[in-house]
Formats: structure tokens, C-alpha cells, sequence
């Protein structure tokens, strides 16, 4: 049977800021708790497959967030990349991590790209200030109307946006003066995005047309598409995906005229023969709710999706996984009008997965491009980490990554009982657990409070059945209440009744080293994991998503001390 992986991303969708909103001017964003206020929000689709579950401000207390049933894998994603807007969001759900911000110009764009634009179109130019869409062309379409000339404007995103009337200039025409303002916007003025906006109307009721076309940069690396694509596979574009990625690894696209005509033609695609990546773009949210701060429209939107999500996972086959994320936020209730610095929801649905599984948060949006990989079975090549053994039922489903067989020893896939009743752990662990651990507990050095000694460590412990429980360490002026991020994880999880261990990994360092230390953790932290560890327990120090050391607790620790019972040491 065909696998098939539906991916939806929810544009704009954010569930809370980052840890360094700040630096992006976007403190105290929260897309989803924003719109959450409205009278017109319901989920209710999406809280079943498990939305208020996910970490951060927007999980729900009490009885129903412990309840195991709801019916999605889960976490809260992270981006790695520096900035916030579309294309760099997208390229990273496609695995690749943008170390630099793209350019932005909030003063307008220079007088000499402006120059050469409008000496290769032969019109001149309007506005050049960052500007809303809608009211720029309100504030100079008559203008525009009268003269010819071209409205260029930015935001607060990397874009150069021009707006035309399609009487004044046809959209065939726009579209190809925006592949000259392409071909001018390199090196220093390479924006990530040229965005074509047509309208029509009458001053002073213009309105925007469906004709809208992005012409992107080309992605600086392969891409989960390119890869797939190289392996054989579908990737099929709903909306705007081909241009985020300038057409390259796409095997099929369609435009859309709105979400409904996304979701539609989703559908549709659900209902034919192919195997691969069905890759789809709901722009409204972003488009219309969040740049417009209309908070309400932006929960009719999300409602209108949560009351269509029954049709897409009953159109599901047997081997088809649904995947729901967001490429930044956009918070409706902030006064800035522009994307904001947030988390992104991952949630994700079929029969090849696992109910009820809680991710935690996963270091890089790219984690979903290693996952879908993974589960093709097509070599990465790109960023991210695979959450793929973590959340798919027993099945063959570990994709290339293959089991690690630690010091030659044979798997031990019985897993007896010890005296106490704990289950022994399996001596074996994939390669893409150990890099998603080593992640994990490298960005949970960021929630660590160290004021005292200022090193902090982050760890993350994954539990028998696939739970991944984070710690970091919390230091105290007195300093004997102070807590390793090794006993945190561990206290977290034994107070929600977890008892059965595979791995943890340990990430440290002083807060503004940019090196990773070889982390071991202290003698306290290796007594308590011996209170509920096997001897073979595995620990994973990781100075890097890739450079990791990993030792057996019996090897750091060969003399617990303990009381006289069977199962000991």
C-alpha cells in the first residue's frame, strides 16, 4: 500500500512567543491565545486530536490535559532560523535551518534598486514605505491609475511588493515585472520574496484580486521536496508552496483562491493515487486575520478548518499521515500588523500513529522534513531531527536510521520484569532518538534559571513508551534547594507516574559559550537515575545535534549506593 503524507501548514498560526521574542520586538505574542478570546473560536476537532495538550501557555490544567486519549502525536516546534517570516518558516519545515536573517527595509527600498527597476519596466515608482496592503492601495491607486506608475512597498517581512491596477497594467505584465525586481534583488537586497499584488475596482473601493504570485529566492540548500523528489516521490503544491520554494522540487502544483479552495483541493488530492508529499498552504489566516488584527475573522477562519478536519482524516488511507503546523505567528491583538516570534504547533494524525503522544518541544520547525523522511525511508541530507520511532505504532516504520546495538550486544526484545516490577530497558535505541534527545536537552538550556553560577544544562529523558520529559536546572540562593536538569526531568516524570527509562541525554555550558561542554552528570543526578534505571541505562552527553558522547550509568556509576533488595546493582 502507498504511503502518503498530507502536510497543512496553518499560516501564521503561532501558540506562543519564543524565548527570544524580545529581540524581534514581539513580547508577549500569542496567536492562538489571542484568538482563543473570541466569541467565534471553536476547535473542538482540534482539541480531540490533541491541540491544548502542547506545551507553553495554551495547555490546559486539570483532568483533561492528564487524559491520554486524545488522538494525535503532539509538540510545540521551535525555529531555529533567524527571522520570522513566510519563506524562511517554510524552508525550515523543509529541513533547511537559515543561519542569517533575510533583509529588511523599513525606511524603503535604496534609490538605486529603485533606479533600475524603473528603468527596466519604463514606470515609475510609488510609495516605497512599508505599508499595509490593503491601505496602500486606497493611498495610491488613483495615483497609480493616472500615471502608470508601479506601487512598491515592504512590510515588516523581507518582501518587495507591487501593487498594480490589472486595467493599468495586465497581470501577465506585473508578474513579469516582478521577475525583473528578482533578478535585481540579490546579495544585499535579496529580500525573501517579490510579491506580485494586482487589484480592481474603483477608487476609492479597490480590492485585491486572487492573481497574487510570490517569486521567492531559490532554497540555499536541498529540501525534504528536492530529496523526495529525487527519490522518486510525489510533492504535490496546494497554494502558494511553489513559489515559497521558486517551483524547484515540485513534481504538481495548483494555486488556491482562498482556504476553502485549499482545503477543497486537498481533498481532492486525497482521493487519488500517489505516493509521497501532498504540501498545502492556508494563507487566510495570515493574509486577511493576522496582518488586519481582526481577531474575529482570524477564529472564523480556524473554525471553518476545525469543522472541515473530519473530512480530511476520513478521506486518510491506511498508510497516510496528516501533519498540522504553522510557519510563524501573527498575533491579531498586538498593535504591530506584522508576523510575530512564536512556537508552532505540530500535530499529527493516522493509523501508522501513535494516540496520545506529547513530543514536548522539539528543537527545529526542520524536525518535520526529518520525520517525513524518515518515514519514506529516504536519506536526510538536510536539518532536523526524526520524531518518526517515537510516535509510529509497532510497525517497520524506522525508515534508514536503523538500530544501535550499543558495546556489540544484542537486542533484548523480551523485556522481563525485575523484582519491583520495573521493566528492564532495551539495550537498544535508534540514531535519530539519540540526535532528537541530544536536541531536546540543547534547547532546554534556554528555560534554564542560573543566576548564581551561570551554567546551564538542559536535559531531556525519554520514557519507555516514547515520552520525552525535559529538564533544566534551577538554581536557588540557597544553594542547597538548587536542582540538576537531570533530577528536573526525572521529578517531572515520576510524579506523572512514569517509572520505565531508556536514555537521557545532558547539554551544558556557560550561558553565552558558543561551545557545548562534554556535560557528566554529578554524583546526585546518577543516584536518583539509579533509583529507577537499569544498570544499562543509557546517557547521552551531547555538545552538539550531532556530536555526542553516550555511556552506560553503570559506567559512570559502578557503586550505587542502595538498599539490599534483589534487583540492585
Amino acid at each position: 500500500m502507498m504511503k502518503r503524507v498530507f502536510l497543512i501548514v496553518l499560516d501564521s498560526f503561532g501558540i506562543g512567543e519564543m524565548p527570544d521574542a524580545a529581540v524581534y520586538g514581539d513580547q508577549g505574542s500569542d496567536t492562538l491565545g489571542a484568538v482563543r478570546k473570541s466569541p467565534y473560536f471553536q476547535m473542538e476537532n482540534m482539541r480531540r486530536l490533541g491541540l491544548f495538550h502542547i506545551d507553553g501557555p495554551n495547555k490546559e490544567g486539570g483532568e483533561q490535559a492528564q487524559e491520554p486519549s486524545f488522538q494525535g502525536a503532539v509538540a510545540r516546534m521551535r525555529e531555529r532560523s533567524k527571522g520570522k517570516d513566510t519563506t524562511i518558516g517554510h524552508w525550515e519545515i523543509a529541513g533547511v535551518i537559515s543561519e542569517a536573517p533575510m533583509p529588511v527595509f523599513p525606511q524603503g527600498f535604496p534609490k538605486q534598486l529603485l533606479n533600475q527597476l524603473s528603468e527596466q519596466t519604463g514606470r515609475g515608482i510609488l510609495c516605497n514605505r512599508p505599508y499595509s496592503g490593503t491601505q496602500v492601495i486606497q493611498d495610491y491607486g488613483r495615483e497609480h491609475m493616472e500615471t502608470g506608475d508601479l506601487i512598491v512597498y515592504t512590510s515588516a517581512d523581507s518582501v518587495l511588493q507591487i501593487a498594480a491596477h490589472e486595467d493599468v497594467v495586465p497581470v501577465e505584465e506585473l508578474y513579469r515585472y516582478c521577475q525583473m525586481a528578482r533578478a535585481i534583488c540579490r546579495g544585499p537586497w535579496g529580500v525573501g520574496r517579490v510579491i506580485a499584488r494586482p487589484f480592481t475596482g474603483e477608487w476609492p473601493a479597490f480590492t485585491r484580486t486572487a492573481n497574487r504570485h510570490d517569486f521567492s529566492l531559490q532554497p540555499p540548500a536541498p529540501t525534504m521536496l528536492d530529496l523526495l523528489k529525487g527519490a522518486g516521490k510525489s510533492v504535490i503544491s496546494v497554494g502558494k508552496i511553489v513559489d515559497i520554494f521558486a517551483e524547484r522540487g515540485i513534481t504538481e502544483y495548483v494555486r488556491t483562491e482562498n482556504n476553502a479552495d485549499g482545503i477543497e483541493k486537498t481533498l481532492s488530492f486525497m482521493k487519488q493515487d500517489f505516493e509521497g508529499l501532498c504540501f498545502t498552504n492556508l494563507v487566510d489566516f495570515d493574509m486577511l486575520y493576522g496582518h488586519r488584527n481582526d481577531r474575529d475573522g482570524y477564529a472564523k477562519a480556524l473554525a471553518y478548518f476545525d469543522r472541515k478536519l473530519p473530512e480530511l482524516t476520513d478521506a486518510m488511507g491506511e498508510e497516510d499521515l496528516l501533519i498540522i503546523t504553522a510557519d510563524h505567528g501573527c498575533d491579531p491583538d498586538t498593535p504591530s500588523t506584522d508576523h510575530s516570534r512564536e512556537y508552532v504547533p505540530m500535530l499529527m494524525y493516522g493509523k501508522p500513529c501513535k494516540p496520545g503522544v506529547n513530543l514536548g518541544t522539539r528543537a527545529s520547525f526542520a524536525d518535520i522534513a526529518a520525520t517525513i523522511l524518515a518515514y519514506f525511508g529516504v536519506e536526510k541530507t538536510c536539518g532536523g531531527s526524526s520524531f518518526l520511532p517515537l510516535v509510529m505504532r509497532n510497525r517497520n516504520h524506522s525508515g534508514t536510521a536503523g538500530k544501535w546495538a550499543y558495546f556489540g550486544e544484542k537486542s533484548r526484545e523480551d523485556a522481563p520484569e525485575s523484582a519491583d516490577g520495573r521493566t528492564r530497558m532495551k539495550k537498544t535505541i535508534t540514531q535519530e532518538q539519540l540526535r532528537s534527545l541530544a536536541c531536546a536537552a540543547i534547547d532546554m538550556r534556554e528555560c534554564s534559571y542560573a543566576p548564581y553560577s551561570g551554567y546551564h544544562v538542559g536535559a531531556a529523558l525519554l520514557t519507555e513508551n516514547g515520552e520525552i520529559y525535559r529538564g533544566c536546572n534551577i538554581e536557588n540562593a540557597s544553594f542547597s534547594a538548587t536542582n540538576c536538569a537531570e533530577r528536573t526531568a526525572f521529578f517531572k516524570a515520576v510524579s506523572e507516574g512514569e517509572r520505565n527509562f531508556r536514555a537521557i541525554a545532558v547539554a551544558g555550558a556557560p550561558k553565552d559559550s558558543k561551545k557545548l561542554d562534554d556535560c557528566v552528570p554529578c554524583g546526585v543526578c546518577m543516584q536518583v537515575m539509579a533509583e529507577f534505571c537499569e544498570p544499562d541505562f543509557l546517557v547521552i552527553m551531547a555538545k552538539g545535534e550531532k556530536d555526542y558522547t553516550v555511556k552506560r550509568l553503570r559506567e559512570l556509576l559502578p557503586d550505587s549506593f542502595r538498599l539490599q533488595r534483589t534487583d540492585c546493582f
